[in-house]
């Protein structure tokens, strides 16, 4: 009898008894386009991600038209949007490794795992709203240059509580994807760009109804309120999703109907907390760089957020979308090769063939990653960039100052989106490995140059110098990083010395 540290080597499939509850029993359409499958998947999921990426612009636009100087006031959102991922990446990624094995975990075990999720990072999101809206001012003096710093307060508090509506929606769209239902996100995302530009378009457009004057509170009420009713549309969609699976599948209706449970909690935060701490380090590096930005005065701070803009509302798209599809689709095969080898097995030897087909799923994604990125960041570069800054900053400073920006690490995004597809081959089935790929990245080259940011006595005219080895290095750095982890992670799945979490079941 083997122990569970004896390395097995499965080279065909084990038989064994497929349990009328596992998902893959129930009746499924196996098109090509079908949602269980990469290219239906990839396509729910782009519309997914370019939805919030086209409001995210257009509300600059409308915040543009109001008052040009307060567009930088809008990056506070974005702030407080990384804030919120850092709780955000913790348990939600989490879901590729534990919900998206379907060959281990029955549907219902699955279902609660997910409703676990949900009520957990519903809570913490609450709690952190309730924070940032107490220390608004001390936000705003770290994240808001000074010339607009009193007149964002109001905004900064309106908008803490997206953390809040963001928690719901994360933990509801990767449980979602994880489940083989990118329909919820999608749902999820045109329900709030249906909504965002109706009400934008009737109270703070240039063609807005009535007399009162538009104002920036006014899209951050609108925008805090479609994201709210955005979430909750979603989750009310994902459980009659999960109705209609306890009607339609025989093993369901024989099971009780799942609740959050502290014995889900337990299996979703070994993985959990290893990518909570990933997220913690690297977020926070990265908001202390930004505070750094924000200090060199409101133009360069807005240039930055343009900068985003461009790089998250376009660049960031197809990547993000590939990142999603990735995730489900290797989870599910190292979830299936798991099943294989056994669950309680701690090291297993994969054959050639086996890897190939656990690393498809990124391999895929990295490719069409290339073949994406590369010539949208020639089009910014050359014709989209400076245009696009002037029009909403009304500035030639800040319009120049962004297309330098571009212009100098545009190149490094491609290496961005190469490294974010291969990592999801760590990230979902070892993701004590994903974190330690992070810290290398982050602590020997991220930390040391954000002390140099911090202490060389930086001005506006020479900051970026220094921002550019940051931002643009790192990305780079990641790459090289990720290539070795990954390279190290399949020699030691060949020769059996990779060390993985037994399947703890619920």
């Amino acid at each position: 009898m083997l122990s569970s540290k004896d390395v097995v080597e499965v080279t065909e499939p084990a038989s064994h008894q497929v349990d009328d509850e596992r998902e893959q029993d129930a009746p499924r359409d196996h098109g090509i386009w079908s949602r269980d499958r990469f290219c239906g998947a990839l396509a729910y999921n782009f519309v997914g991600f370019i939805l919030p990426a086209l409001y995210g612009t257009l509300s600059k636009l409308w915040v543009a038209n109001i008052n040009s100087s307060l567009v930088v006031t809008v990056d506070s959102y974005t702030y407080i949007g990384v804030v919120a991922e850092v709780i955000n990446e913790g348990l939600p990624r989490a879901a590729w490794v534990i919900i998206g094995d379907k060959s281990s975990r029955s549907l219902s075990s699955r279902i609660e795992l997910t409703h676990t999720l949900v009520l957990f990072q519903s809570i913490m999101g609450l709690v952190v709203s309730v924070i940032i809206l107490g220390a608004a001012k001390q936000f705003a003096a770290g994240f808001v240059p000074e010339e607009v710093r009193r007149a964002s307060l109001t905004y900064v508090r309106i908008s803490s509580f997206s953390v809040f509506s963001a928690a719901v929606e994360v933990a509801v769209t990767n449980a979602a994807r994880a489940l083989d239902h990118p329909d919820v996100p999608f749902l999820i995302s045109a329900i709030r760009f249906a909504v965002n530009i109706i009400l934008d378009l009737l109270i703070i457009s240039r063609f807005h109804v009535g007399t009162s004057k538009p104002t920036v509170n006014m899209q951050a009420a609108i925008r805090l309120g479609c994201d709210f009713a955005a979430a909750f549309a979603g989750l009310a969609y994902f459980a009659i999703i999960v109705f209609r699976l306890h009607r339609k599948n025989r093993g369901l209706q024989s099971v009780p109907v799942t609740r959050p449970s502290l014995r889900a909690l337990k299996v979703l935060l070994r993985p959990g907390i290893l990518t909570f701490v990933e997220s913690a380090v690297r977020n926070t590096f990265y908001l202390w760089l930004v505070s750094n930005i924000v200090s060199m005065g409101a133009d360069y701070a807005t240039a930055w957020g343009i900068f985003n803009t461009i790089r998250w509302g376009l660049v960031m798209v197809p990547v993000q979308t590939l990142e999603a599809t990735s995730n489900a689709f290797t989870g599910h095969r190292w979830g299936q090769w798991r099943s294989e080898v056994g669950t309680q097995v701690q090291k297993a030897k994969a054959t050639w063939k086996q890897l190939r087909d656990i690393t498809t799923p990124a391999i895929t994604a990295t490719a069409i990653a290339l073949a994406v990125e590369v010539p949208l960041c020639i089009f910014l570069s050359l014709f989209g960039c400076k245009p696009f800054a002037h029009y909403l900053s009304d500035s030639d400073s800040v319009a120049s100052i962004t297309a330098h920006m571009w212009r100098t690490i545009d190149w490094c995004y491609i290496f961005y989106a190469l490294s974010t597809e291969l990592a999801t081959i760590l990230l979902a089935t070892v993701p004590r490995w994903y974190l330690y790929q992070s810290l290398v990245s982050n602590m020997l080259y991220v930390l040391p140059w954000a002390i140099v940011c911090q202490t060389a006595h930086l001005s506006s005219t020479d900051a970026w110098s220094y921002h550019a080895f940051v931002f643009g290095g790192s990305l780079v750095f990641s790459f090289f990083d990720v290539l070795l982890f990954v390279t190290l992670w399949v020699w030691k799945l060949r020769r059996g010395t990779l060390n993985f979490d037994k399947v703890r079941l619920v």
